[in-house]
């Protein structure tokens, strides 16, 4: 009887755990080639995880809730026709996964047991491994507030607590971009008879920790212009109709914006970049996150890569492909990752403008809003002139470690520049 290891897949660059969401099969169930078999969340995306081989699953080593690094075996396939389930649901006594290091790609062995404290409490094999590499005792674990589910140490906890332990080296510089402030608690709540009290889902707990370590990780600096966006409303109002015929999907205001800011991150390339400890790295693509609203309230950032060597029809196609598949959460981890430069539209919103925070590791993001007709002074040969024009807000929050006002207000005003010169005779 054939046996296969069914290992937790690395969903995407940067990725070192992931949790399982579901198992959709149990011991005994027949697995088709390619078959989904279980359900799995990062931090990144929640996917289906095929199964690469036929055959008849046997143990599962892992269960729902549990956070497994990826290459960590889960669970046994029996490849034979007349494989049998001999053994038990539960995990076993020891796990071998493969812990991945920013020191070291050496595989290193621990057991269930190992990951527990004395109190019980459940630390995960990164955790561990991040203790282990920083000397954190069992002692110093016991006392980190816990912020991941049942009050669980995330990495991120570990990271933010080894800067403040006392007589200890300040961490390398490669392992973390910045030292994390202080912890700070949150006020105590009161809740009174008719108050209802909502548990976040999984998506928005790890939104509310990105932010929180964005804005503890670079000093924001916001901007604003005012661009004209009359040509652009008037040239799609002309070629909507024929687009959506020829194409079979329309075209939106976000496609021209994501042009114009992939030309201006050309002419300032500084602005795509990223900060790791003491050294900035420039990065050699142009990928443009797009922030996105799910049918959930929460937010996806999809990814257009390459954005500066596409035509307008070929962003546009990608603008319409990646929305359509967030809001059927269909998105690949790859959609999601290797963002260097982020637009958002609040405009979406109705609302004029806003002051988004950066997506790290990048160190800048832009928002869009409404576009409004408004009287404006428009200078001609003749002299100025009151006219309705269609304006619109933008704002650039930035990084103010390494991107200064004259690249953040340079930057913006050449985005403003390339969308009011949009030629209204181009053709699509």
């Amino acid at each position: 009887m054939a046996q296969f290891d069914l290992i937790m897949p690395k969903m995407g660059e940067s990725v070192a755990e992931a949790t399982i969401i579901k198992w959709l099969k149990q011991p005994g169930d027949t697995i088709e080639l390619d078959e989904p078999v279980l359900e799995i969340a990062t931090d990144k995306v929640d996917s289906e995880i095929p199964s690469p081989v036929a055959g008849i699953l046997g143990e599962i080593l892992f269960q729902e809730g549990e956070t497994i690094l990826v290459n960590a075996v889960i669970a046994y396939i029996n490849t034979s026709a007349d494989a049998i389930v001999s053994a038990p649901v539960s995990a076993p006594a020891a796990v071998a996964p493969v812990i991945e290091s920013a020191t070291t790609s050496t595989p290193v062995a621990e057991t269930e047991t190992d990951y527990r404290s004395t109190s019980g409490r459940f630390y995960s094999p990164l955790v561990r491994n991040i203790a282990k590499e920083e000397n954190v005792s069992m002692e110093e674990l016991e006392k980190i507030v816990g912020t991941g589910k049942d009050g669980r140490v995330t990495k991120n906890d570990i990271l933010a607590f080894i800067p403040q332990r006392n007589n200890s080296p300040k961490p390398v510089a490669a392992k973390s971009q910045a030292a994390a402030p202080e912890r700070i608690q949150a006020p105590a709540i009161s809740v009174s008879g008719g108050d209802e009290i909502i548990e976040m889902d999984r998506m928005r707990k790890l939104i509310a920790d990105h932010m929180v370590m964005s804005k503890a990780v670079s000093p924001h600096v916001t901007s604003f212009i005012e661009v004209d966006m009359t040509s652009i409303v008037q040239w799609r109002d002309k070629i909507k109709s024929t687009f959506e015929k020829r194409e079979g999907e329309k075209i939106t205001f976000t496609p021209i914006i994501i042009e114009a800011v992939a030309k201006a991150i050309k002419d300032f390339p500084m602005i795509n970049v990223s900060v790791d400890g003491t050294s900035i790295i420039k990065r050699k693509n142009i990928n443009i996150g797009m922030a996105t609203a799910l049918p959930s309230g929460n937010l996806i950032v999809p990814v257009i890569k390459n954005a500066d060597m596409m035509n307008l029809v070929g962003v546009t196609k990608s603008v319409n492909s990646l929305a359509a598949r967030a809001r059927a959460n269909k998105l690949s981890p790859d959609d999601i990752s290797g963002g260097t430069f982020t637009v958002t539209n609040v405009g979406s919103f109705g609302n004029v403008m806003g002051t988004p925070i950066i997506n790290q590791p990048q160190v800048a993001i832009m928002a869009v809003g409404v576009i409004k007709k408004k009287p404006a002074v428009i200078e001609t040969p003749q002299g100025d002139v009151i006219a309705i024009r269609h304006l619109m807000f933008c704002s650039l929050s930035y990084d103010h470690r390494v991107v200064d006002g004259s690249l953040g207000g340079s930057f913006l005003r050449r985005v403003g520049d390339y969308l009011e010169s949009f030629d209204p005779n181009t053709a699509i």
